[in-house]
Parts: structure tokens; sequence; C-alpha cells
């Protein structure tokens, strides 16, 4: 499963709104974060841009990193 890192991430609504987030990027599929290690997993339903992807979590507040 590819991981992201995402630093800033404190509780059940920033992982509610990382994961919404990230499903919105195309290729994406079922986002999960683990709020104890920082990381967002996903799987790959297509080709994931992942710049998007770090930017749509950017956008939130959030800074990912691959």
């Amino acid at each position: 499963m590819p991981t992201l890192r995402i630093d800033g991430m404190h509780c059940d609504h920033c992982k509610a709104a990382v994961e919404k987030a990230a499903a919105t990027v195309p290729g994406v599929g079922r986002p999960v974060v683990d709020l104890g290690k920082g990381e967002l997993r996903y799987e790959e339903d297509g080709t994931v841009d992942t710049k998007a992807l770090a930017a749509a979590v950017n956008a939130l507040g959030f800074t990912a990193r691959p």
C-alpha cells in the first residue's frame, strides 16, 4: 500500500478530513489515516498523481511528504 507522511494531524476530525480529501484524488482508493504514525495509506485504483494528492492534503493546512 502506498504511504504519504502527513504532519499536523492530531484528532479524529483531522483523520476524517484527510481521508475525505484523499478520496477526491483520481486513482486513490480506500484512504486510511494512521494518526499514531502520521501516515495516509491508500490503494491505487489507477494512476495516482502524488503531487495532486499532496496538494489536496496541504490545502487542509497539513504538510504532506512522500
